[in-house]
């Protein structure tokens, strides 16, 4: 008896204290926090952090390609910035951008009060900063940092790879820990922490393809692990995995890269459908139309996404039969993403729709992604590929997919959800700038790349022939253009933060889910008792 009332009230001093406890105070509360909204917080400010870094890589590049012959940097400095550009916006801004909108939403959305791990989703961020000290250091030291394109191609990373190619090993390593930790602290939450009468088909869409692509990142991260540490052995220690003159094979190494690369896009996409997903019906007025069909066409992206791999690699000599599988899986997997488009046009068709910039975002996704999704068929036709390969219609194809996809929709994201954030409603007038300076721009910037594609310009090259000049001047101005578009995201999510209009619990009115019934800004601790789902 004695020791159930010392039980009892070590839980009321807990319920206590819980009730009392808020944020720690100064820089402790971001170094050793648990809570899922200050974790969500930092991935989201890392991820912008590093948006402009590999922004400021990218100025670089159009800065040298704004006129033909070579102008501003070194061939090999060119290099190193168009591998940097792409592993910084992959691994830098766009997964942990991703990351963040999970931990801020996904326990809220479910009615869980935190992620399952929360020590665990601690250091899953703060290994992150490490990562990058080490990846970004690597263009100080000697000979300079990785200059072989973000796929690392061997023999480029191993014979010919720099002194620095360790240091990237490395960096790669620790962010595929990273990734690992978080996808499981996701599927982990979803799975055990839903709230009473949430059940699995009454889950929003959001929390399915991140629960989707959290089982994709658990599969193909260790790909990616083993061919970067083969990379290292056989640059340092003398094996040769992908050395013809040691019995091994330097086409493997693009099956195992592409093995891990090709469902990595769809890791950088899937949560974009389920951002999409949320935001359309809010500001179109109506139900999602066929959620569970956007649920199987999820889990199917994801199972083909393993089936594809070998489509960025038709001109490597594979045989007849290998080509035509790929290229048939390839085109089999545009049909669920096609349901997917058609799910969210039948969602606004004959909707009461308002057009607030989370669904200008949305709208501009719809329409670019879809862009981008049928220069993917086209890259799908093996003989067509073989004109397109590494030319600059490859660059705008995945770019209109990770541009104009991806990164439109963790934008629609941040507006949509700012509002639950910080308490206060953005300067919409700003925000509208910010989305049709970025629209316009990216188009300017990402549209012609298609015809010098065409017209047979290499991609990767600091050098070009004198007839894509004009194409070429174009594409920059429209890479400046977007580049500083972006100091006004900068500046309407700084405004925010300071103040505004306060913002209702519910600043979107036909907003559904559990996220909204919490005030604005929302809570620290958001739920003291699950609610009930009816």
């Amino acid at each position: 008896m004695a020791q159930m009332d010392r039980t009892e009230t070590a839980d009321i001093h807990l319920a206590d204290n819980e009730h009392h406890h808020g944020p720690a105070k100064g820089i402790g509360r971001w170094l050793f926090t648990t809570n899922h909204k200050d974790i969500g917080t930092m991935y989201l400010l890392f991820s912008l952090t590093m948006f402009f870094v590999g922004g400021a890589m990218a100025m670089v590049i159009r800065a040298e390609l704004f006129q033909p012959g070579l102008q501003l940097v070194e061939p090999n400095f060119f290099n190193q910035m168009t591998t940097m550009h792409g592993l910084v916006m992959i691994f830098g801004a766009v997964m942990p951008a991703f990351v963040g909108l999970a931990n801020w939403m996904i326990p809220m959305m479910i009615g869980a009060p935190d992620m399952a791990l929360p020590r665990m989703n601690n250091w899953s961020f703060w290994i992150l900063p490490f990562a990058f000290v080490l990846m970004l250091g690597s263009l100080f030291v000697p000979g300079g940092g990785p200059n072989f394109g973000w796929t690392f191609y061997a023999p480029l990373s191993t014979t010919y790879g720099p002194d620095s190619t360790a240091l990237f090993v490395f960096a790669i390593h620790i962010m595929g820990i990273s990734s690992i930790m978080g996808a499981i602290n996701v599927i982990v939450t979803i799975w055990n922490l839903r709230a009473p009468g949430m059940t699995w088909m009454r889950l929003p869409l959001f929390c399915w393809t991140w629960f989707i692509t959290a089982f994709l990142l658990i599969a193909v991260m260790p790909v990616l692990a083993g061919a970067a540490t083969m990379v290292l052995t056989d640059k340092y220690f003398g094996t040769s995995f992908f050395d013809a003159a040691g019995g091994g094979d330097p086409v493997m190494f693009q099956h195992i890269f592409w093995f891990f690369g090709h469902p990595e896009v769809y890791i950088m996409i899937l949560p974009s459908f389920g951002i999409i997903s949320a935001i359309v019906p809010t500001f179109s007025r109506k139900r999602l139309f066929g959620y569970a069909s956007m649920v199987y066409a999820t889990a199917s992206i994801a199972g083909l996404s393993f089936l594809v791999w070998a489509h960025h690699m038709f001109t490597v000599g594979m045989p007849v039969a290998a080509e035509l599988f790929f290229m048939y899986c390839t085109m089999l997997i545009s049909v669920p993403t096609g349901v997917k488009v058609f799910n969210w046009v039948a969602t606004m068709w004959r909707g009461s729709i308002s057009f607030e910039v989370p669904m200008l975002f949305a709208l501009a996704f719809i329409v670019l992604f879809t862009i981008g999704g049928f220069s993917g068929l086209m890259l799908a036709i093996t003989p067509a590929d073989f004109q397109y390969h590494d030319t600059y219609f490859v660059v705008a194809h995945f770019h209109y997919v990770l541009v104009t996809g991806a990164i439109f929709s963790v934008l629609a994201g941040v507006y949509y959800w700012l509002p639950k954030w910080t308490g206060h409603m953005f300067d919409e007038r700003l925000a509208k700038w910010h989305f049709w300076c970025s629209v316009v721009s990216v188009n300017v910037l990402f549209f012609p790349m298609h015809f010098l594609g065409l017209g047979g310009m290499p991609r990767r090259i600091p050098d070009y022939s004198l007839q894509f000049a004009d194409i070429n001047a174009l594409v920059s101005i429209g890479g400046f253009a977007f580049g500083l578009s972006q100091l006004l995201l900068l500046a309407v999510v700084v405004k925010c933060i300071r103040g505004g209009v306060r913002a209702e619990a519910r600043p979107w009115e036909s907003a559904e889910g559990l996220e909204w019934t919490v005030p604005s800004p929302a809570p620290y601790h958001t739920f003291d008792t699950p609610p009930e789902v009816k």
